[in-house]
């Protein structure tokens, strides 16, 4: 097992990408402490073998400072440790920047950005005392492509990635390793609200989806299995990347 022993904090664990990749860590042997803002969340560890053992859930704001600071605090308390933070959480809005709603514009960049930023440094410096630490976040492949009609979302996976670039740098004499997975489109709860806010959903959905050279969407679960590949051992000299599970959209 890749993860046999690694304590794994995964936030946004609810749904999408955040739940296939605790199930996944979970299966590889961590013990994985699950955030997210509501009780979708027990949804995942029922979905995980063992779950009474091998989880906790936290149920809270990803973009409150004391949440982040309470959840580690816990989780060093009761495991001693904490090998991997995955950053999951997103909200996304739609609008350009002369229609996207102030407290939209707001709201996006608290659970993006400031939830990456919040719980890496809660997560910091408990991997610095034990020398060792791979952080994960999420960006998206339109923060480097560009797209219409969803600027804050796109504003915020930006600044994800100048984020993670920075923290690599940081803290690579620190043992710790930080890197962004930019996924396509991934079939997701989000994916399925943000086609639901156009008028006529289907030619969007299917644009966005031959958009893509291999033509269809992405699975949870295949960005689950990337985010395992920058938890894992196998990727000790990687830092500072953004690795695309895209289907080929950045290619074409």
């Amino acid at each position: 097992m890749r993860l046999a022993g690694r304590i794994a904090i995964i936030t946004g664990a609810g749904s999408g990408i955040g739940r296939a990749s605790a199930v996944l860590f979970a299966r590889e042997g961590a013990w994985v402490e699950l955030v997210d803002r509501d009780s979708a969340v027990q949804e995942t560890l029922e979905a995980i073998e063992d779950a009474d053992s091998k989880t906790s859930m936290h149920v809270g704001d990803v973009g409150e400072a004391d949440f982040a600071r309470t959840v580690v605090g816990d989780v060093m308390a009761r495991r001693g440790r904490l090998d991997v933070l995955m950053t999951a959480a997103g909200f996304s809005c739609g609008g350009t920047v002369l229609t996207t709603d102030p407290a939209d514009w707001d709201a996006v960049f608290r659970t993006n950005v400031g939830g990456t930023r919040l719980w890496s440094r809660a997560a910091v410096p408990a991997m610095q005392r034990q020398g060792s630490g791979s952080i994960i976040t999420l960006a998206s492949q339109l923060a480097i492509a560009g797209g219409r009609n969803n600027s804050a979302y796109i504003a915020a996976k930006g600044a994800i990635i100048s984020l993670t670039r920075t923290m690599a740098l940081d803290f690579a004499t620190d043992g710790i390793r930080v890197n962004a997975i930019a996924p396509g489109a991934i079939d997701t709860p989000m994916l399925r609200r943000s086609f639901a806010r156009h008028a006529d959903p289907e030619p969007v959905r299917e644009a966005s989806r031959n958009r893509h050279p291999m033509r269809r969407f992405g699975k949870a679960e295949e960005v689950a299995e990337a985010a395992l590949h920058l938890a894992s051992d196998a990727s000790s000299f990687t830092t500072g990347t953004v690795m695309a599970v895209d289907g080929g959209w950045l290619a074409a």
